[in-house]
């Protein structure tokens, strides 16, 4: 079973049907025994960082986040979900703290790129590393975002992608258990299933 943390933040709903639409059994939850032991653990998030940091604060699943990312078992995080996983974001002109799991921050995108700030709509996604996420997907796929901030990951072995809007910054990471993408797979058509799917696959394995 896939737990998918309802935290009061996120496309809840989109995330869960686009796991059963793929055969997979994965249930939306705010109980923490329910997500400790679920199979595996999905993160979703939209909005503010520094408001869902809050929201994960107040729903007592900081500490739950954590011990995911820290037990081995098969974790990702979607869009805000990516960001929250490091050091903390410049977001509403501060430093708001995040969960630190990766080592980096969260930026604004710059608004002198003469480009639309939400960043919304289709981009080439730049797979930069095999990280099992991106098995039998096109080498130049096109997936779904929504966002005005961007992760830089400190360390770069983690990057697993990338893409350009302007300047480029990095999309997706993965160490060990831990998964994560800027983009919204459930939102990205057959590619986004495809790599829904991919995971899926690789903890069924484990």
């Amino acid at each position: 079973m896939i737990a998918i943390i309802d935290y009061g933040v996120g496309n809840l709903r989109s995330v869960e049907k686009a796991f059963h639409f793929i055969n997979a059994d994965a249930e939306i939850s705010s109980d923490r025994n329910f997500i400790l032991n679920a199979d595996a653990v999905v993160l979703p998030g939209v909005g503010a960082f520094a408001d869902a940091m809050e929201s994960l604060n107040r729903a007592g699943m900081v500490d739950v986040v954590k011990k995911v990312a820290a037990s081995g078992k098969p974790f990702l995080g979607i869009c805000l979900g990516m960001q929250l996983l490091f050091d903390y974001s410049e977001e509403g002109g501060g430093n708001v703290e995040g969960l630190g799991i990766f080592k980096g921050s969260v930026r604004q995108l710059p608004h002198d790129m003469n480009l639309k700030v939400p960043h919304m709509g289709w981009n080439l996604l730049k797979i930069r590393k095999e990280c099992g996420l991106f098995n039998n997907i096109s080498k130049s796929p096109f997936v779904y975002f929504v966002h005005s901030f961007y992760v830089d990951a400190q360390d770069r072995d983690i990057v697993t992608a990338t893409t350009g809007y302007g300047i480029e910054f990095d999309v997706a990471v993965a160490k060990d258990n831990v998964f994560a993408t800027q983009f919204h797979p459930e939102k990205s058509g057959e590619i986004g299933l495809g790599i829904l799917k991919n995971w899926v696959s690789a903890f069924k394995k484990n």
